[in-house]
């Protein structure tokens, strides 16, 4: 697969601001037509088009996690894909229900569901809702470029605010300062609470493997301003990966914990699916001096393998490699103070509108 890989976009334009530069069959289409390797006079080149945004009339909204590896009960993603383009993203798979490609696809069809804040108003007013903290960006970022046009996060966090409904967000966009007004009001009744995720403060390498995000420094920003607010705010540094921004995790944590930031996590990086060849395209393409290296690295985290689908390790890794991680996640956390706060959103106060007046 390594020759295949680096064969695939040998001598081909690379597109800029794009993650991806492959796309890969999708497992549940028979009838689709993908590039695997250039063998003809005429190279095959994928256009280099703008993210379409398609609006639908969702079903649903708001899922049950059940993994025991999230530290989340139910989350909800108001867009489907995410033209941040992030190269390791375990969240390019699920564009496949959708019958498009986990590369390109991805990152340039955005599945807009334009009804989300009615279709939360409705799952909230069920009477069978026992209310816990549910997560905004369980699958894509919530304040991807999308959300610039759309505002459908803002609309998501009104109706939480009205219910008094605990939200938690993860997100690597600064986009997110522009609704600080609604998590410091959350924030003050401890309803909401913010992941800030920062995998490298390298911008070289952030530009490779985060094309469309935020920089490192605006991210940092994030996580002073909403804390100074009282927005509860901490770091996620997802993934890790050896080889290319493990050495990053000491700084990380410190930077983060300089601006605010009150707990940290972290997650060992796994290739699922189609992410495997699309990760294994970029690695070889733009790290050909140690991507033998890092490959084997993620395979000795796994097993051999270079993801693991088994609760409990999948998202931490085992051997060597994956052991010495978690030992310096451990002791800077604690070093900076990240591992010592414990805090939990308040389910208490959750009220559907109106319900008060039916005591009368």
């Amino acid at each position: 697969m390594k020759k295949a890989a680096q064969k695939e976009n040998k001598g081909l334009p690379k597109m800029r601001g794009r993650g991806a530069q492959i796309n890969p069959s999708n497992r549940f289409d028979a009838t689709q037509v993908s590039r695997l390797e250039n063998t003809a006079i005429d190279e095959w080149v994928d256009a280099d088009i703008a993210t379409q945004y398609l609006e639908q009339e969702a079903k649903s909204l708001v899922n049950k996690v059940d993994s025991p590896d999230v530290n989340m009960f139910y989350s909800m993603n108001p867009y489907q894909g995410c033209e941040h383009g992030c190269i390791y993203c375990y969240a390019r798979n699920s564009h496949e229900y959708w019958g498009y490609s986990a590369g390109l696809d991805f990152e340039r069809k955005i599945i807009v569901k334009r009804n989300a804040a009615e279709l939360l108003r409705k799952f909230l007013m069920r009477p069978a809702w026992e209310c816990v903290p549910i997560s905004i960006s369980g699958n894509t970022d919530c304040y991807q470029p999308a959300e610039q046009r759309f505002r459908l996060t803002r609309k998501l966090l009104e109706v939480c605010r009205e219910f008094n409904q605990p939200v938690g967000i993860i997100t690597k966009n600064a986009g997110v300062l522009r609704d600080a007004d609604l998590l410091a009001s959350m924030g003050e009744k401890r309803l909401a609470s913010v992941l800030v995720s920062i995998n490298s403060l390298d911008e070289s390498l952030r530009r490779q493997m985060e094309p469309r995000t935020t920089t490192a420094e605006q991210r940092l920003r994030v996580i002073r301003e909403l804390s100074r607010k009282g927005v509860h705010t901490g770091v996620m540094i997802g993934p890790v990966i050896p080889g290319l921004n493990d050495h990053e995790l000491p700084s990380i944590l410190e930077s983060a914990a300089a601006e605010g930031a009150t707990f940290a996590a972290y997650t060992f990086v796994r290739l699922n699916g189609a992410v495997k060849l699309i990760f294994h395209d970029w690695l070889y393409t733009n790290f050909p001096d140690r991507a033998n290296k890092v490959w084997h690295s993620i395979e000795e985290g796994h097993g051999g393998k270079v993801n693991d689908s088994r609760f409990g390790t999948r998202m931490r890794g085992e051997g060597q490699q994956a052991s010495i991680i978690n030992q310096q996640f451990k002791k800077f956390r604690q070093l900076y103070g990240l591992d010592k706060e414990r805090w939990s959103l308040d389910i208490s106060q959750f009220s559907r509108p109106g319900q008060q007046m039916k005591l009368f």
